[in-house]
């Protein structure tokens, strides 16, 4: 059924109901614990999850979250950017994806001024001036900032597994992105270029050393 309004279209004639109410801004059902209206809010102050997972049995409030989570099953990406194609599981993740295009960095740190495109980052940022690493890795005691730290750190040094293969060569890496690397050794390929002059280069950490030695930029 499509909303007259904006073309949109419900898989039912209750669903278009609730959807006109954005337009209106009408919201019917008042809660009796917060006095707040809405046109869906149980479960919210009980705790209630009735919407469970077949899958994992994880359990949600409400049938949206539910079906949001099922995409973690699926692999549906229906959220699809229309600049370069990438597709997202989320509305949100799109949103944030989106500055990647726009170079919008709402999140600001109030003790350097740097700035991130969304919160997780800045957080994350943030323990560089509270010194909080709160990965901890249990084979060495080794502590971390970001939870990506320390899964780098055990596949680099506890793990002897080395799954990616160089089709030029053979030789055998840890992870995907130290292949990606190796095999620019082949190519030639320089994917990270300077936004100052014109010096290309095959690693990030190349471009982030001469950015601070050529440029001053850098943390």
């Amino acid at each position: 059924m499509e909303c007259t309004k904006c073309g949109k279209c419900c898989s039912s004639s209750y669903n278009l109901v609730i959807h006109r109410r954005s337009h209106s801004g009408e919201k019917l059902f008042e809660c009796s614990v917060c006095s707040k209206r809405f046109d869906k809010h149980s479960g919210i102050h009980s705790g209630e999850k009735p919407h469970k997972c077949h899958i994992c049995d994880k359990a949600f409030s409400k049938s949206r979250y539910l079906n949001e989570h099922m995409r973690v099953h699926t692999g549906e990406k229906p959220h699809k950017c229309h600049i370069c194609d990438k597709a997202f599981s989320k509305s949100g993740y799109l949103n944030t994806h989106m500055r990647v295009h726009t170079g919008e960095k709402p999140y600001k740190c109030q003790m350097c001024d740097k700035a991130f495109s969304d919160s997780g980052n800045l957080s994350s940022h943030m323990r560089v001036h509270t010194g909080e690493k709160p990965y901890k890795c249990l084979l060495c005691n080794k502590s971390f900032c970001r939870s990506s730290h320390l899964q780098q750190h055990k596949r680099h040094v506890h793990s002897t597994r080395r799954p990616y293969h160089c089709s030029y060569c053979g030789k055998t890496f840890k992870t995907n992105s130290d292949l990606k690397g190796h095999v620019r050794i082949h190519t030639g390929a320089k994917p990270y270029s300077c936004g100052h002059c014109s010096e290309c280069f095959a690693r990030l950490f190349q471009l982030k050393t001469h950015l601070l030695k050529s440029h001053n930029e850098g943390t």
